[in-house]
């Protein structure tokens, strides 16, 4: 049963207790990430995460890592365009033991000046790391295309630019802005009780002031071509347009179209370009979702010589969709393979607290499995291919290209644009 108790401040803390399990894991999760940076500050919510590893009064950065790795525990952390989270996973045996290194880090960590210059070179290889692969730097591309130079369209992890101007006072400011009571939620799961988290949770947590929450305003999207010509073997392709937000009607149909189009072996997209066509080894499709915004992508990576060829076989797929639709059997078939995908799921505690966090954020409850799978089952034809006739249209299509690949480039060269109109 999950159990939620909210202070006084305003943070929420929410367990699930799992007497089956051998684990117990806890994040806290704070409702901050990139969309939440100014232009100068581009980066910093990474970069706080990466300095809460880095030391306090009580733990080295080493003695951080020895610990958790003498309980045979693991304690990490991630950044998102919408919030952040750090997290323990231990044996049960040993939870309170690793909650105390990660309650230290959270709230006593020394951001020396020290640190912080060391970290920036560290995050600037991070950085180059990513450029020089082309499969994960056009995703960031491919936000761009979409969102420009908005919050949502910047690099999580800022640019070389940006973190080498941060100093100690713009990363406490962000901090006081942004870790306020009414932005954290703590997700526990697995051996643990209710009560005893409580206990040793609400005499620190209740110290953490309350502060303004400040909203984002809602993104223009304005899709478009992004191509960066790049050295390499393969040209990676991210197509695709606007998608839903966390709390739009239409979130669980474009989770079942997603699905059919590009989520599994059986979907249009990889049984048409790769195993009929052979013109690819990966491509997929997923789609994010934000407060107040979401984009839907096609993946792909090919050869230069078949990129015209990849991007007419996707367009026409999709053109497909809006024009004669899904199938039934399509749209059942899909719905057993998300609805088993959840299902299973369940069987990780570690799922449980990562899918508490993110459902509290984003909708003020933990929304359960159960309740997921009721909502997927009942997702109809009709408004599957609804949703398709609205987000496939030629003026929604964008794109990002990265590899070896240049020239002038329009997507209206694309015969199959035409079949969108």
């Amino acid at each position: 049963m999950v159990r939620k108790t909210t202070l006084n401040n305003g943070i929420r803390i929410i367990s699930e207790e799992m007497p089956e399990v051998n684990s117990a894991n806890l994040g806290i999760w704070v409702k901050t990430g990139s969309r939440n940076e100014q232009l100068s500050e581009n980066g910093v919510s990474h970069f706080v995460e990466h300095l809460l590893f880095k030391g306090t009064p009580t733990y080295s950065a080493k003695d951080i890592s020895e610990v958790l790795e003498e309980l045979g525990g693991e304690i990490n952390a991630f950044t998102t365009k919408e919030y952040t989270c750090y997290y323990i996973r231990v044996l049960y045996e040993f939870f309170f033991q690793a909650l105390e290194v990660l309650l230290d880090m959270f709230f006593n960590s020394l951001f020396t000046d020290e640190d912080i210059n060391r970290e920036k070179g560290v995050i600037a290889e991070e950085i180059r790391s990513v450029e020089d692969a082309p499969d994960e730097i056009v995703h960031d591309y491919f936000a761009k295309a979409f969102f420009g130079d908005q919050p949502l369209g910047r690099p999580i992890m800022g640019t070389i630019d940006t973190i080498m101007d941060f100093d100690r006072d713009l990363i406490i400011d962000y901090i006081e802005r942004q870790y306020i009571a009414q932005n954290i939620v703590i997700t526990a799961c697995g051996r643990i009780k209710h009560e005893e988290v409580l206990d040793k949770l609400i005499p620190l947590l209740q110290r953490v002031p309350r502060g303004q929450v400040l909203r984002q305003k809602p993104p223009e999207i304005k899709p478009s071509t992004i191509i960066v010509p790049k050295a390499g073997e393969q040209v990676q392709i991210c197509l695709g347009t606007p998608g839903v937000s966390h709390t739009d009607p239409s979130l669980y149909p474009l989770v079942v179209l997603n699905n059919i189009l590009g989520g599994g072996l059986s979907s249009r997209l990889f049984q048409e370009i790769r195993e009929d066509r052979g013109l690819v080894y990966s491509i997929y499709s997923y789609s994010a979702s934000y407060d107040d915004a979401g984009l839907w992508c096609i993946h792909a990576g090919t050869s230069s010589d078949h990129v015209f060829e990849v991007l007419d076989r996707c367009i026409k797929i999709i053109s497909d969709v809006k024009v004669n639709n899904v199938t039934l059997r399509e749209l059942n078939r899909s719905k057993q393979q998300i609805r088993g995908e959840l299902l299973l799921s369940m069987e990780s505690a570690t799922n449980h607290m990562t899918r508490m966090g993110r459902s509290e954020l984003n909708y003020n409850r933990v929304l359960t499995v159960e309740e997921i799978v009721e909502r997927i089952m009942e997702v109809k034809v009709e408004e599957v291919n609804d949703l398709a006739q609205r987000l496939f249209t030629p003026e929604n299509i964008g794109l990002a290209v990265v590899g070896p690949f240049s020239g002038e480039f329009s997507l209206n060269s694309i015969d199959s644009m035409a079949g969108l109109a």
